[in-house]
């Protein structure tokens, strides 16, 4: 313990009631021939903090001679037709001498939960208002440097807290066919741009099933890779441990060609301090396009976890429809079986211990032992919460605090003991994956679903997506790289379009080992090349 002196300052504003107070909130007693002694360390320390709060910040920089912020500005809703954009901003690289980046020319929207400086970021809630980025993320510019062209960021649901897209503060995100059903959420921006064609490539997050979720109810594909793979350095995050950044695109190759891009440690974010720099990273995007026999998945072997189709929610005909693209993987060359994995069952509850009681405690003492930069300015706009701040919040985001304000109450150890548990999960997968080279699941239980109506009761809006990550929400634990893909369409059977002809996208999950990314988009890549899935 570093003590620089014993006396206050005068006017510490750190008296005997404050002291009191203190000591009132640890629910301890301390003995009067101590009180002044401990009183007067605490108003050291407190003189100590001062100082350290007076300092100037330390964040990354941004070039904005090099990056410069062209046009930003919020669109109109007859200019926004589904929903989907939350802020337009133009940008590039004005300092590009050549064309041979890797996203040269390549359009991109950002998830509006990722910092892009002097562009405000929405998080799709009023639970906080008026935050505008000092700096970019990592990902921006990794996404300038190779040539990409930043177009705005995508409307992200309420603090990324639903996982349909009828939350967002701006509005209602609508399917990119049929309106009045559920792009997905959170990224539900992300994956309606991309699939209208709007912008050729975006970047979601995914904190249980995020990116993957709005990728399959739209029909593209969505990668979350391994844990760490791709910074999340200045990204608004839920909890640390399961916060993820992912490609969304229409095709594999492209998918792969973002990843390429934006991915290897960046040296700040400590959830990739175990990732390979950019310049030692798997050349995806090459290795992909210099296949020989790119549709030949000879000596692949395929696992279809058993549980995952067992969900009480599954829709029978999205069973069947997965079952029958399965069957596509072994009609070219790679073997196939079911596999049990009984732990995949306890997914989902152990990632609700550690996302409901991590993700309090982020959003109220910031996250803690962690090495990188803190979005502190942005955590200070939440805590401490005021009733306006809970009076606009979405009720996700309300269930979140009243479950984590429990937790840490009536079971202060949860957070741990999922956070070990977690591990077993991982290994669980592990064994699975000494046998098979990647696992199999549907993605989603059953396709997008109807908007709550404006009048819905908390109970009703949350029912819309009941056992929704069901097989996604593991693999944030875990840290498994988990890809998904679209294979087919159904029919609507429910709300405003039921049996009128109209389908929406099932979508096919696959799941490798860490650091495997490349195995799973060879899988995927040869799927999609054997397969026209808007005709299965």
């Amino acid at each position: 313990m570093s003590v620089f002196s014993v006396v206050p300052r005068e006017g510490n504003p750190v008296d005997t009631k404050v002291f009191d107070n203190v000591c009132s909130l640890l629910n301890v007693t301390v003995q009067d021939e101590e009180k002044e002694d401990y009183r007067k360390l605490l108003a050291v320390f407190h003189e100590s903090a001062e100082e350290l709060m007076a300092m100037p910040d330390f964040e990354p920089e941004t070039d904005l001679k090099r990056f410069p912020r062209e046009d930003v500005h919020f669109l109109e809703k007859s200019k926004n037709a589904h929903g989907a954009w939350a802020w337009k901003v133009h940008i590039r690289d004005h300092d590009a001498e050549s064309s041979d980046g890797l996203l040269n020319g390549k359009t991109v929207a950002l998830k509006d939960n990722i910092a892009v400086k002097d562009v405000p970021m929405l998080m799709g809630t009023a639970f906080v208002k008026d935050y505008v980025p000092k700096f970019d993320a990592t990902v921006v510019t990794r996404v300038l440097e190779a040539g990409g062209v930043v177009e705005g960021k995508a409307v992200c649901e309420n603090l990324c807290h639903s996982a349909t897209s009828h939350s967002a503060a701006t509005g209602t995100v609508e399917n990119p066919r049929a309106k009045g059903y559920s792009s997905g959420g959170s990224s539900s921006g992300c994956g309606v741009l991309v699939a209208l064609g709007e912008i050729d490539m975006a970047i979601g997050a995914d904190q249980g099933g995020s990116v993957r979720i709005p990728a399959c109810n739209c029909g593209i594909v969505g990668f979350k890779p391994t844990f760490g793979l791709i910074p999340y350095t200045g990204c608004g995050s839920n909890e640390p441990t399961n916060d993820y950044l992912g490609p969304m695109t229409k095709k594999v190759l492209d998918n792969a060609l973002l990843l390429q891009a934006i991915s290897g440690s960046d040296n700040i974010d400590d959830r990739g301090f175990a990732a390979p720099s950019p310049n030692t990273l798997p050349k995806y995007y090459e290795i992909l396009k210099s296949l020989e026999s790119p549709k030949d998945l000879t000596g692949v072997r395929i696992g279809i976890i058993t549980e995952s189709l067992t969900s009480a929610v599954l829709d029978p005909r999205l069973r069947n429809t997965f079952l029958k693209a399965a069957e596509g993987f072994r009609n070219l060359g790679a073997t196939l079986e079911e596999v049990s994995v009984p732990m995949h069952k306890k997914g989902p509850a152990i990632w609700t211990g550690v996302s409901k009681t991590g993700g309090y405690l982020n959003k109220t003492s910031g996250a803690f032992g962690r090495r990188g930069h803190q979005m502190w300015d942005l955590n200070a706009l939440m805590h401490p919460m005021k009733q306006e701040n809970w009076e606009n919040a979405y009720v996700s985001t309300k269930n979140i605090y009243l479950n984590g304000a429990y937790a840490t109450r009536e079971f202060p150890h949860l957070l741990a003991k999922a956070t070990n548990l977690s591990r077993q999960l991982r290994a669980a997968y592990d064994t699975a994956l000494e046998k098979f080279d990647v696992l199999i699941t549907p993605t989603l239980p059953y396709i997008a679903t109807s908007h709550s109506s404006p009048d819905a009761t908390p109970l009703e809006q949350i029912a819309k997506q009941v056992g929704l990550t069901s097989n996604t929400c593991q693999f944030n634990q875990t840290g498994h790289p988990a890809l998904t893909m679209p294979i087919g369409l159904l029919e609507i059977e429910e709300g405003p379009l039921a049996k009128s002809g109209v389908k929406l996208p099932v979508g096919l999950q696959i799941v490798g080992n860490w650091w495997a990314e490349g195995v799973i988009l060879r899988a995927a890549y040869a799927w999609e090349l054997s397969n026209d899935w808007e005709q299965l």
